[in-house]
């Protein structure tokens, strides 16, 4: 017998303990005051991932004015792009993490999560696609570089390429064109790797050019392994990319997945992963601005001071520390790819950031699943989240694809790493088809 989802069915007795664990999501899931219900926690959580289905020929929905294309395809575990000056896109394959199942809910987790993982292997590589004509058809496929451990995140500075892989920041010489690396990375600086319960490291560049910014994950949902396995966990480290030394620049992020400075403003903003096991709609994922040595609440609180009880020691002075984010995107969607727009892209999206998101595991009913725009006014988001490219999910609840990573080109074309499907996808305005 087959079914279109993975669902764990938890027994009677928990789901009257849970007191409505699927009752609808809030009424205010986005912005920057959500409403946050009680925590709801049973013997085991929620736990749900959508069957895969190919695409065929299908594709993608996106808004009136634009389409979508498959511009790179049979890749292995795609999950962030790069468009290099020439117009170029590197894309970086990899799947890491290396963490033991401590418990039977992370067994049982683990083999749901599995039903919505590629069975392709982790490619440890970046790929070059080429344009030469501009046609927006990328004819020319390359290996540029190989031999990598689970490459994540992606930053060019002047002629250096900097790759965040799961265990370590590595640095290539780059010229304009070249389509193949010269030679091994050198190693700027070691990254936290023991255990890599989250292992992806989000990776941007300064303004200034003079540092590197890294997201780094918890090793654990809620220090469920003890806070020695958390040293240098959960921050944003910036990191001199010359010398590789480095400093924890923001705290308390469970698991910031993507990372992106503000145009004009020279603000770093980040989405995060937040906690999960408290019912479908806590904790809210979000998107923040950073503030440098800012702590914000992990794993002692969520939202600013919301204490999480399962936490021990408690702190209560670290949760008077905690800084609550700037805007909720909804609980349990998983955002990984982070980009702010330009006019370029349309007025109708010409402010604000695009936001990959990847969908969760922890609901009865799958969310995320799609591309989403968050409008911007006056610097700051406004507004409810825009989906802007959907049908990841079908109507018969089977999902064809999962976006991780997004980029905006300088031309407005939105580019969009799938790591279910192994597709890269380009989202353009017609007006910027000449094919």
């Amino acid at each position: 017998m087959r079914f279109s989802r993975i669902r764990h069915v938890a027994p009677l007795s928990v789901l009257l303990f849970a007191a409505g664990a699927n009752a609808a999501e809030s009424e205010a899931e986005y912005g920057p005051n959500p409403d946050l219900p009680e925590p709801q926690r049973g013997l085991l959580p929620d736990m749900t991932i959508p069957e895969p289905a190919p695409w065929g020929d299908q594709k993608p929905t996106v808004p009136d004015g634009y389409t979508i294309t498959a511009i790179a395809t049979d890749l292995k575990v795609p999950r962030q792009t790069l468009v290099l000056p020439n117009g170029d896109i590197l894309v970086a394959e990899g799947s890491g993490g290396n963490a033991p199942k401590s418990k039977p809910k992370d067994v049982i987790a683990g083999y749901i999560k599995a039903q919505g993982t590629t069975s392709v292997k982790s490619g440890d590589r970046l790929t070059l696609l080429r344009d030469s004509d501009g046609d927006g058809t990328y004819e020319e496929q390359t290996v540029f570089a190989k031999g990598l451990n689970a490459p994540y995140g992606l930053a060019l500075i002047d002629d250096d390429l900097y790759v965040a892989n799961q265990d370590s920041l590595v640095r290539f010489d780059y010229q304009e064109g070249q389509t193949q690396a010269n030679g091994e990375p050198e190693v700027v600086t070691e990254l936290p790797s023991r255990i890599n319960h989250h292992w992806t490291k989000a990776l941007t560049a300064g303004p200034d050019g003079r540092f590197l910014y890294v997201g780094i994950g918890s090793n654990s949902n809620i220090t469920e392994r003890g806070m020695a396995a958390e040293v240098n966990r959960a921050e944003i480290w910036q990191i001199d990319a010359q010398t590789g030394a480095h400093r924890p620049y923001a705290t308390g992020l469970r698991n910031p997945t993507a990372l992106d400075f503000q145009p004009d403003t020279d603000q770093l903003w980040a989405v995060v992963n937040e906690r999960d096991e408290l019912g479908p709609n806590l904790v809210p994922d979000y998107l923040t601005s950073v503030q440098e040595g800012g702590f914000y609440g992990w794993p002692y609180s969520y939202w600013g001071q919301h204490v999480d009880p399962r936490v021990r020691p408690q702190k209560p002075q670290k949760v008077e520390e905690a800084i609550a984010p700037d805007y909720s995107l909804g609980s349990h969607r998983a955002p990984l790819g982070l980009d702010f727009s330009t006019p370029q892209v349309g007025s109708d999206y010409a402010e604000g950031v695009f936001i990959g998101e990847h969908g969760s595991w922890n609901r009865a009913n799958p969310v995320g699943y799609k591309v989403v725009f968050v409008p911007f006014e006056n610097g700051r988001p406004a507004g409810d989240p825009i989906d802007f490219v959907t049908g990841f999910l079908t109507s018969d609840e089977k999902t064809r694809g999962r976006p991780v990573g997004v980029t905006v080109a300088p031309d407005g074309a939105v580019i969009i790493a799938d790591d279910l499907s192994n597709v890269v996808w380009r989202v353009a305005p017609e007006s910027n088809q000449q094919n």
